[in-house]
């Protein structure tokens, strides 16, 4: 099975200042989240990575890009437009102090499976897509590369989340309890029985372990022995 680095874009302009971003153009990554960024793509360096695909934001392509930088060679790098952010129609650029006072928010919080944004789409659709790039991607990518490649999705934190509910099995109504930072690194193998859930949330620790082998296919009973890291990173 594949692996797919599943990498939040880092902080942006509108992060800082409470604003929903949404698709709109120009919201690009501030200092600190350059440095997440940056920090991200360090630990990924010693990864042995087949691609990195992105949403098409601003945001996400130069994550993206200071990830391909500290990459050796030349790397697939496909810009997939249903990894692109949640279409929040007319919330898209309000604060989001403002926007919690909607009638909306709570249904946003408490059950996101019904939630549709007026002009936009409903989060179930933005699951539903952005699931299925990312099983689509994720076959290429064992298919032309093996089970042991490795590869990187950069997106966005509703996008995220709502992946990672359906890896791990969660009704979408549930993916509020998910965390996932600007920066994060988030970690799933889709196998053929099921998928496996390896990291969520993570802005620190060594990722050289990935790309080493090809990975069991069985989930370990009893928990196993756990990863083992590159002997330059031991």
């Amino acid at each position: 099975m594949a692996t797919v680095i599943l990498v939040r874009h880092g902080r942006t302009t509108a992060n800082a200042e409470g604003v929903l971003a949404g698709r709109a153009v120009g919201v690009s990554l501030d200092q600190i989240g350059r440095d997440q960024a940056e920090l991200t793509a360090e630990r990924l360096a010693l990864v042995p990575l087949v691609g990195v695909v992105s949403s098409p934001l601003e945001r996400c392509r130069q994550t993206s890009q200071l990830i391909l930088d500290r990459q050796p060679g030349s790397l697939a790098r496909p810009v997939e437009e249903d990894l692109t952010e949640c279409d929040y129609g007319e919330w898209q650029g309000l604060a989001l102090d403002e926007l919690a006072q909607e009638k909306l928010w709570s249904v946003v919080q408490t059950q996101p499976s019904a939630a549709i944004f007026p002009g936009g789409e409903s989060l179930a659709a933005m699951q539903a897509r952005s699931v299925a790039a990312i099983r689509r991607h994720d076959a290429a990518f064992e298919a032309q590369h093996g089970p042991g490649a490795v590869w990187v999705a950069v997106s966005h934190g509703d996008i995220i989340k709502s992946i990672l509910a359906d890896a791990l099995g969660m009704h979408l109504d549930l993916f509020q309890r998910i965390n996932v930072g600007p920066g994060s690194v988030s970690i799933v193998r889709y196998g053929t029985s099921r998928p496996s859930v390896h990291a969520t949330n993570t802005d620190a620790g060594d990722l050289s372990w990935l790309g080493v082998g090809t990975p069991p296919a069985d989930a370990p009973v009893g928990g196993g022995a756990g990863q083992a890291a590159h002997a330059s990173g031991a």
